[in-house]
């Protein structure tokens, strides 16, 4: 089903938001008292014409970020956190993506004001600005007591995502301490991300259910209240609170992979149920989190995000013919054309390798060589000399069992063949 009406009730719901601008919380005031809009609504408007033109790519949301970058604050505001309520460091850093995918068409002055202020928090966040971001002893990034986690993940999330476009652009950032490589960017956050996963002073995980030791008393109705399979009997809204929330037992019901509030400005945790500053979980905990592991699940090499999306072959690429090598035998090296799209002239390809273990027994220690590579490649682990391993989640590889990479460039096949491998 194709949604043809999408983009109008889009366009419609942005000129609405722009015709009638005000703060959400002034209509529903009792969110007031949860959910306060402290910035107000301006980065709201300039984060979704940001949105819209990502998705839409219409002219007139390119031209609304250039024309009211000023005056709604998207070119002035040099932020040091990025969550629900303040967006001005998302919008800034989306714009600079346009600009450095060469979008920004006449609006390159205002953009790269956008840019300007993107950049101070990625330096911000790393420690390398004039005014830097707290951080506890234990180097996690700290905002607030309440719910601090989330602005960990969102700042991770751009982070990560910056780090691949610079290294598309081939620049690194410029931060008032010196020029900072796009690496450093990517292990800032993934510095953050073990250290929500176990790697901190306190050896807890934050993530519930992962690890050896996470919290067992999350501020969380469904975690707390037995379920109604052991206990059928029912329960009020004030005897659930009454009853379950004051108990000091462990949760009965694993709320699992749910990110909570995490630990205060010393590193320091109580796991209590009403202890809601650190132990509540938020899905804005999480959503950013997610964004960042799939990334790394990637490796760390570096990746070209300027890349457009992909579109179907109208004309299928022969396979490419197996590599001569005196390995070919035992291991097989299939590869074939998936897609292929143009951009700025420029036809790009995706490409499958299917390596298949034809020798019977478990293969270890396998390396292969890549040559001929013009981008980037994903499913395995690059190590020295265009060689690669097996990604980190597979040490070995049982008899008849593939393994599969990918990689985009804008030539024909790489040359794949196997370097080495031992046999278990």
């Amino acid at each position: 089903m194709e949604l043809k009406w999408l983009p109008s009730i889009t366009d419609n719901l942005f000129d609405f938001a722009d015709k009638y601008r005000g703060k959400y919380d002034s209509s529903i005031s009792v969110a007031q008292k949860y959910y306060r809009s402290v910035s107000g609504y301006a980065d709201e408007i300039l984060w979704a014409a940001a949105w819209l033109y990502k998705a839409t790519n219409q002219q007139y949301y390119l031209d609304y970020l250039g024309e009211n970058g000023d005056a709604l604050g998207g070119t002035g505001w040099a932020m040091t956190e990025f969550g629900w309520d303040v967006k001005y460091a998302g919008v800034q850093t989306l714009v600079s993506m346009f600009l450095m995918g060469g979008k920004a068409g006449g609006h390159s002055q205002v953009f790269g004001k956008y840019q300007e202020k993107a950049e101070m928090f990625m330096c911000s966040c790393l420690g390398k600005a004039n005014h830097n971001v707290q951080k506890t002893p234990g180097g996690l990034i700290f905002r607030q007591r309440w719910n601090n986690l989330q602005f960990v993940t969102s700042a991770s999330f751009l982070l990560t995502v910056y780090s691949d476009h610079l290294t598309s652009a081939r620049k690194d950032l410029q931060c008032a301490s010196g020029s900072v490589a796009p690496s450093e960017l990517l292990a800032f956050a993934k510095s953050q991300v073990d250290y929500i996963l176990g790697d901190n002073p306190r050896a807890t995980s934050y993530m519930v259910g992962y690890g050896n030791h996470f919290p067992q008393q999350v501020h969380h109705r469904g975690s707390s209240i037995v379920s109604i399979k052991v206990d059928p009997s029912f329960v009020s809204c004030r005897g659930g609170y009454a009853t379950w929330f004051s108990r000091k037992a462990s949760d009965p019901n694993l709320l699992t992979g749910a990110i909570v509030g995490g630990p205060d400005a010393y590193d320091n945790f109580a796991d209590q149920r009403d202890n809601y500053e650190q132990t509540e979980p938020a899905t804005y905990n999480n959503a950013p989190l997610l964004g960042i592991l799939a990334r790394f699940n990637r490796g760390h090499a570096a990746h070209n995000q300027l890349l457009p999306v992909e579109i179907p072959l109208h004309k299928p690429i022969a396979a490419h013919p197996k590599p001569t090598s005196p390995y070919t035998a035992p291991i097989e090296i299939d590869q074939k054309a998936t897609s292929s799209w143009v951009s700025n002239g420029r036809t790009y390809y995706r490409y499958s390798a299917i390596v298949t273990n034809k020798s019977g027994r478990t293969i270890k220690n396998f390396s292969l060589t890549v040559s001929k590579l013009y981008g980037p490649l994903w499913g395995l682990t690059k190590t020295t000399g265009g060689r690669y391993e097996f990604p980190a989640w597979v040490s070995s590889l049982p008899a008849d069992k593939s393994i599969e990479f990918v990689y985009i460039h804008s030539a024909p096949f790489a040359d794949v063949s196997i370097s080495s491998y031992t046999l278990a």
